[in-house]
């Protein structure tokens, strides 16, 4: 949505659109690559027995919904993930808990596995995350998990926590 495509009846917090926006404009002045989806499983319904098509990101048609990265996508992720020293990771790839929409995830989780495996540290936050984590059999192979994800990167930021404060003040 951000870059102006059909997301179709995809899921969306149109209050962060414009935070996205901001996001792409500073990576590409920043020189950062920022690594965006380049296909998407999709759907008309959100049911484990949905007929599902795969497209690429600017072909969503209206009334589909993107439920999981595509295969392409999950090449490249897992491609990049294989170079990688640090990998914090907060948010599965798509509806996980539904088989149709699981590979991306656990195609993420596995080269994140591989890549802790060859000295990697790697950091995963959210109760979603963990669950497709701990799902995919993979939760020992990773070097941290946590169920706060949205704490996780607030403290990552060097934020103080209310909870930590709380005790700071005791």
């Amino acid at each position: 949505k951000a870059m102006g495509l059909e997301i179709g009846d995809s899921l969306l917090e149109e209050e962060l659109v414009e935070v996205a926006q901001r996001v792409m404009g500073e990576a590409e002045r920043a020189g950062v690559e920022l690594l965006l989806p380049s296909d998407s499983v999709v759907a008309e319904r959100l049911a484990a027995d949905a007929q599902t098509e795969i497209v690429v990101r600017d072909a969503l048609a209206a009334g589909w919904m993107g439920l999981d990265i595509g295969p392409q996508t999950c090449k490249t992720f897992a491609d990049k993930l294989s170079e990688a020293c640090t990998v914090v990771w907060n948010g599965p790839m798509g509806v996980f808990e539904l088989a149709p929409f699981a590979a991306g995830t656990r195609v993420v989780g596995e080269a994140i596995a591989r890549s802790t495996e060859q000295g990697a540290i790697s950091v995963v936050g959210g109760g979603d995350t963990a669950a497709a984590v701990a799902q995919a059999g993979l939760s020992e192979q990773m070097t941290h998990i946590s169920t706060g994800g949205g704490a996780s990167l607030e403290a990552m930021a060097g934020r103080v926590l209310p909870g930590v404060a709380a005790l700071a003040e005791k």
